[in-house]
Parts: structure tokens; C-alpha cells; sequence
């Protein structure tokens, strides 16, 4: 069975979460992009926990449902079938080898009794209600110890893998390796998150990665960007189906991933915010890695971490179509909003967007499949025009760095004055 998985969001009881982000809106805004299978964020929170329980009934097994009373419709008028995968991020900040260590982790169980077991365990060490991603002071190796006495079939995949401040890669609290960071249970580790700026080629170059597969999530604070990042998968409907498909990296059980453009993303280029610099690589070795304004440490990105790691194993550019294949996107709202010269969450972009879904049944259905003429008949050619360049890749970012998004830029002066005129 094909169908698109986002695996890592979170709830409204996450720091700086939208409040919307509650099971009712989650279920009925994942079929609308397109969204099959939602990861369900934050179940060591206790107040989550028990809205997970009371909502939710079993499904395929080790998948969930919402109960019928809790459905609301769609924007097509009808009921989502979107199934529930137990998940959490787990922040887990601790000293090693000298120096202080800042990794997340995600944590996929296949039921309530596991996830309970995690959360007793958890709930030892720190108070779990203090956020849906709970802050602990826990080596990433007890953690995955804890998790996988839990059960066999439990899962940890490390999050946004090469965020330079907060994962298992990052050039300013991480390890060089996955053996160095979870010892004995590396052989446990079959997947990283990839994250927002970086993409899976990128990762191709590391040959202590070949055995590991690279999932993509939208790592989501609001129902907006749900899906920005996905799974594709082909594969029996079920928590071990998905977990196996991920795990075999057979590109005919685990057909693709949906990504960012890595550029896009906060810490794709090195660079310090407050005084605007951003810098190539090649940049900031030149600058000894100092901010030429300010004279403090530039915040090393995902780029120049990857080049560390990969200096000794392969070439910028290297392809390897053995591996499962990816898409970068862009989501519709930004699309639209682009194609308008307006923001994206403005209301004549909300119209548009509701429209085309109503048109064509989900966002990822219009950005990946639907016919380039039959949108700009539904829409408007300048917004058809968008999918149409994205697709093809045929646009212009400016890097992001330091926790700054990338700017994209769809259409330039002359094309803005040349669709004017259509």
C-alpha cells in the first residue's frame, strides 16, 4: 500500500508549539495535505498521554485512529482516515568526553503499554510535564537503553541529525560518529532524521552511513507545515511494516523522501545573525571560523559539518542511485503566496490554497502529480507557473544560517511584469 508519512511533529504542549496542534485539527489537516500516516509527537507528556488515550482506538496494529466522535471535516467536506504512530522527541543534554553534549532523539513505540514503560522510566529522571519535548539529563546512550529493554520493537532515529546546537552531528555539541554517541546500541540505530538543511545526497557522502537509512519529517510546531518534509512508502499498513520498509532501504518498499531544499532551512550556511554574515564553507575557513563585525565564533551549519565528516570519503556531488530517492519542495502556501507577491498566510492565499484543495483532493497531490494546465484553470496561470518551476527546480535561494530560514525566490522582476501581462 503507497502512502506518505510524517513521522515527527509536535503538540500544543511543546514550547513555542501552536495550540491548534490537537488530534482533532491534526487528523483532518493531514488529509488535506495528503498525509496519511501522522507521527503523534510529545507522548511523554503527561496531559498529552492521556488525550492520546482517550482519542484514540486501535487501528492496523500499532497504528491509531481518531474516534469518530472527536472527527471534524475537511476542507472537501469529508472525514480523514489518518492513522496515528506513537512518537517523541527527547532532548537529552549531557556532559562526555569533556565536553557538554546536546543530541534529540526521536522515539517510536508500537503501543500505549511501551510507551507507559518509557514514560515511568523517563519520568525517574525528569519532569515530563515541563514540556512535550522533555529537556533530561540523560546520555544518549541510557536513553536508547531504557527504550529498547521497553521493547524489541521500539525504535530511536536521531533528530535533525546535523543541527549544529541540538542533534547527534552537530558541529557545536555532537559526535563524529553513531558508535561514539550510542556505544553498544549503534547496532540498534537503523535511520536518522536528515533534518531541514540538509537533504539525503549530502548524506550519501559519509561511508559510516551507507548501512543507514534517512527519513525526512516536518519536525512541525503549527498545522501549516505539517508535511513540509515526508516519507514515501509502498508497504503493509502497519507500525512493523513501516519500521521494516525504513529499515530494509529498498527503494521499492521505501519509495522516496519529500524534502526541503536544504538551502531553505536555518543552518544550512555558517554565519552569525546579529551582525548579518553568512558564509560559504570556503568563507568561513578563510575567516578562521570568526565573525569579520563582531569577532566572536560564527555559528558553524549543516554544509561545512557535512564537508568534516565526508572529507576523507566522498566528493561534493557524489550520487549513489542505489539509495532510496528524494524530492524537494516547496510547500503550496509559499507557492501561492510567491505567485500573489504576498505573504503566506495572508487571506487571499488561504482562498486560493483552500480552492486548489478542494480542486484537487491534497497539497501534495497538486505539488507532485496534478497536471500544470489543469491548475492554472482551476487557479490562476502565475500560481500553475510556480509548481511548474519548483518542480523543475528552477529557482534562486539565499542560504539560511544561524537560525534564519533560506529565502526563496520563485519569480524575479521581469517575470513578475511578464505574468502581469497574461
Amino acid at each position: 500500500m503507497k502512502f506518505i508519512a510524517d513521522l515527527h511533529i509536535h503538540s500544543k504542549y511543546s514550547r513555542a508549539v501552536s495550540k491548534n496542534m490537537v488530534l482533532e485539527e491534526l487528523d483532518r489537516w493531514a488529509d488535506d495535505k495528503g498525509i496519511l500516516v501522522m507521527g503523534t509527537g510529545d507522548f511523554t507528556h503527561p496531559a498529552w498521554f492521556k488525550e492520546l488515550k482517550q482519542k484514540l482506538e486501535p487501528a492496523e496494529l500499532g497504528l491509531f485512529q481518531l474516534k469518530k466522535e472527536y472527527k471534524l471535516p475537511t476542507l472537501k467536506g469529508t472525514f480523514a482516515d489518518t492513522r496515528f504512530l506513537l512518537s517523541v522527541e527527547i532532548s537529552c543534554i549531557y556532559s562526555r568526553g569533556g565536553k557538554m553534549r546536546r543530541v534529540h532523539n526521536i522515539v517510536f513505540v508500537p503501543d500505549f503499554e511501551t510507551a507507559e514503560k518509557v514514560n515511568t522510566q523517563l519520568g525517574f529522571i525528569g519532569n515530563l510535564a515541563s514540556d512535550g519535548r522533555p529537556i533530561l539529563g540523560l546520555d544518549s546512550e541510557e536513553l536508547a537503553k531504557i527504550v529498547f529493554n521497553s521493547n524489541s520493537e521500539a525504535v530511536i532515529v536521531p533528530a535533525h541529525a546535523w543541527t549544529p546546537w541540538f542533534s547527534v552531528f552537530g558541529s557545536m555539541s555532537g559526535f563524529d560518529s553513531l558508535e561514539e554517541c550510542f556505544g553498544e546500541y549503534s547496532k540498534n540505530i537503523f535511520a536518522i532524521e536528515t533534518g531541514l538543511s540538509s537533504d539525503p545526497a549530502m548524506n550519501w557522502r559519509i561511508k559510516s552511513l551507507d548501512k543507514i537509512a534517512f527519513i525526512s519529517n516536518s519536525d512541525s510546531h503549527s498545522l501549516q507545515r505539517i508535511g513540509r518534509e515526508a516519507n514515501v512508502l509502498d508497504t503493509e499498513f502497519s507500525y512493523k511494516g513501516i519500521m521494516d520498509a525504513i529499515r530494509s532501504r529498498d527503494p521499492k518498499k521505501f519509495l522516496s523522501t519529500i524534502e526541503f531544499f536544504p538551502e531553505e532551512g536555518k543552518y544550512h550556511y555558517d554565519g552569525h545573525r546579529d551582525c548579518g554574515v553568512v558564509f560559504s564553507p570556503a568563507e568561513t575557513k578563510k575567516h578562521k571560523g570568526i565573525c569579520p563585525k563582531c569577532g566572536k565564533k560564527l555559528t558553524i551549519g549543516v554544509v561545512y559539518r557535512v564537508d568534516q565528516l565526508a572529507e576523507k570519503d566522498r566528493p561534493e556531488g557524489f550520487k549513489d542511485l542505489s539509495r532510496v530517492p528524494y524530492k524537494n519542495l516547496v510547500t503550496l502556501d509559499s507557492i501561492i503566496g510567491e505567485a500573489l507577491d504576498v505573504g503566506r498566510a495572508t487571506k487571499s492565499v488561504m482562498k486560493e490554497y483552500q480552492k486548489l484543495i478542494r480542486m484537487f483532493k491534497s497539497e501534495f497531490n497538486i505539488l507532485l502529480n496534478a497536471p500544470i494546465k489543469e491548475i492554472a484553470f482551476a487557479s490562476r496561470p502565475e500560481i500553475a507557473e510556480g509548481v511548474d518551476r519548483v518542480r523543475k527546480g528552477k529557482l534562486t535561494i539565499q542560504p539560511g544560517y544561524d537560525g534564519e530560514f533560506g529565502v526563496i525566490k520563485i519569480f524575479d522582476e521581469q517575470d513578475r511584469k511578464r505574468l502581469a501581462e497574461l
